[in-house]
């Protein structure tokens, strides 16, 4: 079945087709919230509030751009609230020193070294790195899931590289960074 029968389906409740699309994306939807929340509990409750919205709103997509570009776009701003909650609560709340960095001791040096970086970027910009560099969207693809212009994601893109070159030059030369 095609993905315009399937989503045709789904928009008038057939469970099978919901379930269908579900399983075609399911996927790739939660590979982009986790590198955009960071941790597998942020994930699995992004992903799964994504899906919640995207069942609520199949009546309203219309075709105009690809689905799978419509469902990232609800997950991407899914994994972004949440992430945007979760540091808000962080910083109201007196945590222990050392205790937001006990998941990280079981990761590798480098992707620990790479997230961390990732972390300090603005937010637009670790958006644009991830769906452009990690996910391969295009930067008319990502505008639109944004709402701005491809030069925009462009530009963005362009400072979010040279910014993690400068955050991870210490690591790639050699010397010692102290954690902050």
């Amino acid at each position: 079945m095609t993905e315009a029968e399937l989503i045709r389906r789904a928009q008038q409740g057939e469970e099978a087709a919901i379930e269908a699309l579900y399983r075609r994306h399911a996927g790739r939807v939660y590979t982009v919230v986790r590198r955009i929340t960071g941790e597998d509990s942020q994930a699995d409750d992004a992903a799964q509030e994504a899906w919640l919205q995207v069942v609520r709103g199949l009546g309203s997509f219309r075709s105009e751009s690809l689905f799978s570009t419509w469902l990232h776009r609800i997950a991407v701003n899914c994994a972004l609230y949440r992430r945007r909650r979760d540091r808000q609560r962080e910083q109201e709340a007196d945590l222990p020193a050392g205790l937001a960095d006990e998941g990280a001791r079981d990761e590798p040096v480098l992707r620990v070294r790479l997230q961390r970086a990732m972390d300090r970027l603005p937010e637009g910009m670790r958006k644009v790195l991830v769906l452009h560099d990690v996910e391969g969207y295009t930067h008319e693809e990502i505008a639109e899931m944004l709402g701005v212009a491809p030069g925009t994601c462009k530009s963005q893109l362009f400072k979010a590289r040279a910014k993690m070159r400068s955050f991870l030059r210490p690591q790639i030369e050699g010397e010692e960074v102290c954690s902050t």
